[in-house]
């Protein structure tokens, strides 16, 4: 189901609580929500669309990625950048790594860790940071 866009600065600033295995179907709505905006957004967390669990969604060029409870487990090679958000107004500058290494669950709920370069990486950095309530 395609979600409508939250907006709410204080809703946003509040960190998200783990997922669970009923929380799957936050992925779908995820996936549909991002497929309706694909031409403003490359990847959502679960809380800007109203709901407050550690999910997020990443366009990963020919497919998107569900990640349910995300953490960052490494990041090497920082640089100074600036980035937009669907929630939010204009570009701010923020810091990100080039390479990351993410540990989550799939939607089948298996443990995964994958390492992560350049855009991608950027955009999984972007999504943790909403989990955290963390607005760039």
């Amino acid at each position: 189901m395609i979600r409508p866009i939250m907006k709410d600065i204080f809703f946003l600033q509040q960190p998200s609580e783990p997922a669970t295995k009923v929380d799957v179907a936050i992925g779908q709505d995820l996936q549909d929500t991002l497929l309706a905006h694909r031409d403003a957004c490359v990847g959502m967390a679960a809380n800007m669309i109203g709901v407050r669990k550690r999910i997020i969604i990443v366009h990963m060029g020919f497919t998107n990625l569900v990640m349910y409870n995300p953490v960052l487990v490494a990041g090497r090679q920082p640089y100074q950048t600036e980035e937009g958000c669907l929630s939010l107004e204009g570009v701010r500058p923020t810091k990100r790594f080039e390479e990351i290494e993410v540990s989550f669950f799939d939607q089948d709920w298996q443990a995964k860790r994958l390492t992560l370069t350049g855009f991608t990486a950027q955009i999984v950095q972007h999504e943790l940071d909403h989990l955290e309530g963390i607005i760039i």
